[in-house]
């Protein structure tokens, strides 16, 4: 097995008996996670690579703290959020909850690589995006958390320090909210998306 398919775990294990310099292989397997993360609550480049690189010294720093009861991306998250949060809480910046359309541009790189429908994936990944703009708070953060974090309820439910059944009924509703969106403001988008 090469170093980089090595379990989360195990790479950790590395770095807390001595190995610092394996924290590089989690930086290079989080790297954008983060840094779509980041985006999301701000739309300065600059702020977001400092933000992002202030999030992986916080985590290598606390690293020891972490106690393996939850997926790494989820403690990540967490470290990622409170670091968004202090940070634009100094400068006094506006939080932008969701991605602006530059964001959706990079997930969709990562995502599907330079492919001849990314126009098209943009435009329909950014439409999706203002409509969850348009949702509160809490459900713009359970749909961001399981759809693009891709965390489970549980994980879910350990961030927005709810019970995983809680968290099951706010996504639901979530979704059905989202759909109102996008059925009374994209109602032509989304029929052109399903005669494609």
């Amino acid at each position: 097995m090469t170093t980089s398919g090595q379990p989360d775990e195990q790479i950790i294990n590395r770095i807390l008996n001595g190995e610092q310099s394996a924290f590089a292989l989690l930086v290079e397997r989080y790297q954008n996670y983060v840094f779509t993360l980041v985006l999301r609550f701000t739309d300065n480049r600059e702020d977001a690579e400092e933000i992002a690189q202030d999030t992986f010294v916080k985590a290598y720093r606390s690293l020891a703290d972490f106690r393996g009861d939850s997926k790494f991306s989820t403690w990540l998250f967490t470290i990622t959020r409170t670091t968004c949060l202090s940070f634009l809480r100094k400068k006094k910046l506006n939080i932008q909850s969701l991605d602006n359309e530059r964001t959706s541009l990079q997930v969709e790189n990562r995502e599907s690589g330079f492919n001849a429908n990314l126009v098209e994936q943009k435009s329909k990944h950014a439409m999706l995006n203002r409509a969850i703009s348009m949702l509160s708070p809490d459900d713009a953060q359970v749909l961001n958390l399981f759809y693009i974090g891709d965390q489970t309820l549980d994980e879910i439910g350990k961030i927005m320090r709810l019970d995983p059944n809680t968290v099951k009924v706010k996504l639901h509703r979530a979704r059905q909210r989202l759909k109102q969106k996008m059925e009374t403001y994209f109602a032509h988008e989304v029929r052109e998306i399903h005669t494609d």
